[in-house]
């Protein structure tokens, strides 16, 4: 078990690395300039000529590359050239608030998809499960965004319930800001629960048509028993492996809801550095996202085995 799991890591890492050269050499080739986005347009050649060295931008972009990545790895991801500050302070708070909302979505999304998966495959055919089916992809069809502006018309502008801009700060409490960001949570739990819900309702479907399963049928043990006791286990990888991805959605994907309710997170700090050209900030962002996708996923296919140890010998 150890080695796998040194494996899944090592394969994770890699592809952390593969990310990294992408996103840095990706920013590189935006339009623009980044001297000229600092010093306006009205800046002579010799100063843009100077702030060039100065940031090492007559540098090769490899080399570039090369010491960008060996600061990141002692924890150095350099210096915010819009605000001038260490960009480990301008992102970390953010990374929390952001850390906040989705925990808030998934512990509100994750139970409540799995429950009503597993009941909908235990009533197949039934009412609840076509009325699921048709919510689910109806929630499916629609994008974050229509859906965030709908909840804010809905629930702040004709009720008056909650805030349509969720704005945090350090010193609120922990009730205010779950009211706060109630809305915000409420669009990502409506964009994820689809997802899971008809993959946990799909997975448990799957395997029962198994003979075990039948067996347990002819054994007189009712359908939700033999969903709960015997097709569940089976399925549980599966449902493990898109529980994560939806759990890394919440924290890659929240930009656009980020950015409709005005929530200070990674997602709003990263429109808010390629607004202004701030490339190290930029890959900064795009780098914490990337090893929170791969660090779930790497995480979720070590559980998947756990649970199926068949997973351990490739087929």
């Amino acid at each position: 078990m150890i080695r796998l799991v040194a494996e899944r890591t090592a394969l994770g890492l890699l592809t952390l690395l593969a990310i990294s050269a992408l996103l840095f050499f990706g920013t590189n080739l935006l339009p623009g300039d980044v001297a000229s986005a600092l010093l306006g347009q009205s800046a002579t050649p010799e100063a843009l000529h100077a702030i060039r060295i100065s940031l090492g931008l007559d540098q090769p972009a490899w080399y570039r590359y090369l010491v960008w990545l060996g600061h990141v790895f002692e924890g150095d991801f350099g210096t915010s050239l819009a605000s001038g500050r260490p960009i480990v302070a301008e992102v970390m708070p953010r990374l929390g608030n952001t850390l906040f909302l989705a925990g808030v979505a998934a512990i509100v999304s994750v139970p409540l998809a799995v429950g009503l998966g597993l009941l909908s495959a235990i009533r197949e055919g039934g009412l609840f499960d076509r009325l699921v089916s048709i919510l689910s992809l109806m929630t499916i069809s629609v994008p974050e965004f229509f859906v965030g502006y709908v909840v804010i018309i809905v629930f702040s502008v004709q009720l008056g319930w909650l805030p349509s801009l969720a704005t945090i700060d350090s010193g609120m409490s922990l009730i205010d800001r779950l009211e706060v960001v109630a809305l915000p949570a409420f669009t990502l739990v409506l964009v994820v629960l689809a997802h899971m819900l008809r993959m946990t309702r799909a997975s448990i479907l799957s395997v029962m048509s198994a003979p075990y399963v039948e067996m347990a049928f002819l054994k007189g043990l009712s359908r939700s028993t033999v969903v709960m006791r015997h097709a569940l286990p089976n399925a549980a990888a599966p449902i493990i492996a898109v529980v994560a991805l939806n759990l890394g959605y919440l924290v890659v994907g929240v930009v656009v809801v980020e950015v409709v309710f005005v929530y200070p997170g990674v997602g709003q700090l990263m429109v808010d550095a390629v607004s202004k050209r701030d490339l190290p900030l930029v890959q900064a962002c795009g780098l914490v996202f990337a090893a929170t996708y791969v660090g779930l996923n790497t995480l979720a296919d070590v559980v998947a085995i756990l649970v199926n140890p068949r997973l351990k010998r490739p087929r």
